[in-house]
């Protein structure tokens, strides 16, 4: 297979041995994948693959064709269009993924939408809804909100039927986000102007979540999945007692293969539906071909994008 190799931090292409399944995984014939911060992370040394994992390919999320399986895989995969959140290896032409990985891809989805989907909306449902619980009508802000978990948030709770509240820094997102979904778009600046909010999903950090602490409501969650702006902040521990506020924060790359597992069948059972029906949408920042991921790279690294960065092996 070809695959991309993190060599000090430059990225080079190289050939390797294919992959095999193993007992109860598969092999995915890669179309497409998007490039996410962690990838930025890991060529720089400070975000290594878990263990089992390639630690010189990276890649969290691909979309494909599964063209074999393990002999304990006894679903008739060979053949099904799906995506897949995986921990590392899937800027490849082949990737191995354990079975109960796969998401699967509706017909009608292009394999350049389906390669930005895994990773960025399986990242937003669960922190919105399995660990924030986020109910129809409550009130959501969303730090952060023009990148590709950002986009994912907006489009998932505004289908949940919360009041989107998103944060950009862009002038040019804020339709393209009333778009998909948000009822309020806001700068920074903004924040703690805002009526008390349910819930803070919080994509960039320290400089949004000391301004968004000012305006938790009563039994508020806040859910932190991204640090870009800092990852120390003062918070006013009175408030967070007077108003029983939950403040928490995951990672999904390093957890479990079974807990990764139940969060993907949470997605497959509520979320593609959804994706079928067209309420989901993966928004693209822009789009390249395989031989030009260094140019991917590069692009992803630069401010002011909307959406995902997505990269095509195979149309």
């Amino acid at each position: 297979m070809l695959c991309v190799v993190i060599n000090g931090e430059n990225l080079e292409m190289f050939d390797r041995p294919n992959p095999k399944p193993g007992p109860t995984g598969v092999v995915v014939t890669v179309h497409s994948f998007g490039i996410n911060n962690a990838d930025l992370m890991q060529r720089r040394g400070l975000y290594p693959a878990p263990p089992g994992w390639p630690e010189d390919v990276p890649g969290m999320e691909l979309a494909g064709v599964v063209s074999s399986v393990g002999h304990e895989v006894h679903e008739p995969l060979v053949g099904r269009r799906v995506c897949a959140l995986v921990g590392g290896g899937a800027q490849a032409t082949l990737c191995a993924v354990p079975f109960e990985h796969l998401i699967f891809v509706p017909d009608h989805i292009s394999w350049e939408e389906a390669g930005g989907f895994a990773e960025a909306f399986t990242t937003a449902f669960d922190a919105l809804v399995l660990q924030a619980d986020l109910q129809p009508g409550e009130r959501v802000l969303v730090s952060g909100a023009a990148g590709g978990v950002g986009t994912a948030a907006v489009q998932i709770a505004h289908v949940i039927g919360a009041h989107v509240i998103a944060v950009t820094r862009t002038n040019e997102h804020h339709q393209k986000l009333r778009k998909l979904g948000a009822d309020e778009t806001i700068v920074s600046d903004d924040v703690t102007s805002l009526e008390p909010v349910d819930v803070v999903l919080e994509l960039l950090g320290a400089t949004n979540l000391e301004k968004a602490q000012r305006v938790l409501a009563p039994f508020a969650r806040v859910i932190v999945i991204g640090v870009g702006s800092g990852s120390k902040v003062e918070l006013d521990l009175l408030n967070v007692m007077a108003k029983r506020v939950v403040i928490t924060g995951s990672t999904l790359r390093a957890r479990s293969r079974k807990e990764k597992a139940d969060v993907i069948a949470r997605v497959n059972e509520t979320l593609v539906p959804w994706w079928d029906e067209g309420k989901l949408r993966v928004p693209s920042a822009g789009r390249f071909n395989f031989e030009d991921i260094n140019r991917a790279y590069n692009f992803f690294a630069k401010p002011g994008k909307f959406g995902k960065v997505i990269v095509s092996i195979r149309e």
